[in-house]
C-alpha cells in the first residue's frame, strides 16, 4: 500500500511541475488546429483504482459502490485522452487506461456475524485492466451561461458518460506451508464449472467485454492552454466474473473429470480455500452452497487526477487576446 501511493504521489507531482511549467510559457504555443469555436485536447490521466465485486468489503452485509470500498486494496490507474471540443459545453473524449484491480476477503474487519461468512469464504483475486473509450463530457453551468459572453469561470464541473472496452485476466492466489504466495490465472480452472455440461447455464466468461464508463469531474483552468481536472469515474460492467466468484460451489470431483491432473489439483484448492469462522471444522463448502452474488454485477472505478493542454490557437489574433483580458472579471477568475 505504501509504495503504490508513493508511486502515486511521485506521479502527480511530474504532471503538477508539467501543468505550471507549461502555463508559464501557454502564450507562445500555436499549434494550428482547431480555431476558436471548435477546439481539441490531449492529456494524462493518473490515479487509484478500485474494485467493486464479490470479495472483500466491510461489516455487515455486502452492499453496493463506497459501503465496501476497502483501502487497504488500493491500485493504480494510468491513461491519456483526446477531446474534441465542437463547442463550450460539450466534449467528446477518446481514452485508454491501464492499471490493476483486486479484492481480498481476508481484510475483511468483523464484528458481527453477516461479514464472517465473507471472511470465511476466503478468497482472493487480482487483474490487470485494459480499457479505451468513447465519452461525451458535458458542463452545465457553462451551457445554462452559453448567451453571457462574460462567462469564463476557471472552475467548472462536468459530467461523463459513454461506451468502452476492456480486457481482464483475473488472478487467485494459493499460499503454501511457507507462507509462500503463487498466483494462477483463474478462468482455465472453471472454479464455479463454467463450460461444464453438468452447468449448461454458467457459460466461459470473455475476457474482453463492454463497460459503461460514468462520472462526475471539475475541471480548473491554469491558463488558456493548460488545465487540470479531478475526475470520479465508474465502469458499469456487465459480467459478475472479473473477480472469477458469482454463484455457487460445485463438486470438486468435476475437475478431475474436465482439466488435466495439475489444473485439476489446483482448481480443487483454490476454488474452495474456506477458513472455518463460522462453521468451526468445515473444511469444505458442499456443492449447491453461495459462493457469490449473482444478481449484482462487478464494476471499478478510478479517482483521476488528469492534466490537459489544449491545442491550436486560443484567439483569432492578439487584438481579441487583449480585449479578452481586459475583460476578465476578477469574481470569476
Amino acid at each position: 500500500m505504501k509504495k503504490r501511493l508513493h508511486s502515486l504521489w511521485s506521479t502527480w507531482f511530474i504532471l503538477f511541475s508539467f501543468a505550471f511549467l507549461f502555463s508559464e510559457k501557454s502564450n507562445a504555443q500555436s499549434l494550428i488546429i482547431g480555431n476558436e469555436k471548435t477546439r481539441f485536447e490531449v492529456g494524462l490521466n493518473v490515479g487509484p483504482s478500485f474494485f467493486l465485486g464479490d470479495l472483500g468489503g466491510h461489516r455487515g452485509k455486502g452492499k453496493r459502490f463506497i459501503k465496501d470500498l476497502n483501502l487497504p486494496l488500493t491500485e493504480i490507474m494510468i491513461g491519456a485522452f483526446a477531446t474534441f471540443y465542437p463547442n463550450q459545453w460539450l466534449g467528446i473524449r477518446a481514452a485508454t487506461q491501464y492499471g490493476k484491480i483486486s479484492g481480498e476477503d481476508n481484510v475483511i474487519h468483523t464484528e458481527g456475524r453477516d461479514e464472517l461468512y465473507r471472511k470465511q469464504r476466503n478468497l482472493d483475486f487480482r487483474s490487470n485492466v485494459f480499457e479505451a473509450y468513447m465519452a461525451a463530457e458535458v458542463f452545465p453551468l457553462i451551457f445554462l451561461n452559453q448567451n453571457n459572453p462574460d462567462y469564463k469561470p476557471r472552475f467548472t464541473p462536468y459530467g461523463v458518460i459513454g461506451i468502452g472496452y476492456f480486457h481482464f485476466n483475473p488472478q487467485g492466489s494459493l499460499t503454501d506451508a511457507n507462507g509462500k504466495k503463487t498466483w494462477y490465472y483463474l478462468r482455465p480452472l472453471h472454479t464455479e464449472g463454467e463450460g461444464f455440461p453438468e452447468y449448461p447455464h454458467r457459460k466461459e466468461y470473455s475476457l474482453s467485454q463492454i463497460n459503461i464508463p460514468m462520472g462526475v469531474g471539475l475541471k480548473y483552468y491554469l491558463s488558456d492552454r493548460v488545465n487540470l481536472s479531478f475526475e470520479i469515474l465508474l465502469r458499469k460492467s456487465f459480467t459478475d466474473y472479473i473477480d472469477d466468484v458469482s454463484t455457487t460451489y460445485i463438486d470438486p470431483n468435476l475437475f478431475d473429470k474436465y482439466l488435466s491432473p495439475k489444473d485439476a489439483a489446483i482448481a480443487r484448492q483454490i476454488s474452495d480455500k474456506v477458513f472455518a469462522i463460522v462453521n468451526q471444522g468445515l473444511a469444505r463448502n458442499s456443492p449447491g452452497t453461495q459462493r457469490g452474488n449473482p444478481k449484482q454485477n462487478d464494476s471499478y472505478f478510478t479517482t483521476f487526477f488528469k492534466l490537459g493542454f489544449r491545442l491550436g490557437p486560443i484567439y483569432e489574433n492578439r487584438y481579441n487576446r487583449h480585449v479578452a483580458d481586459r475583460m476578465r472579471c476578477p469574481h470569476t477568475f
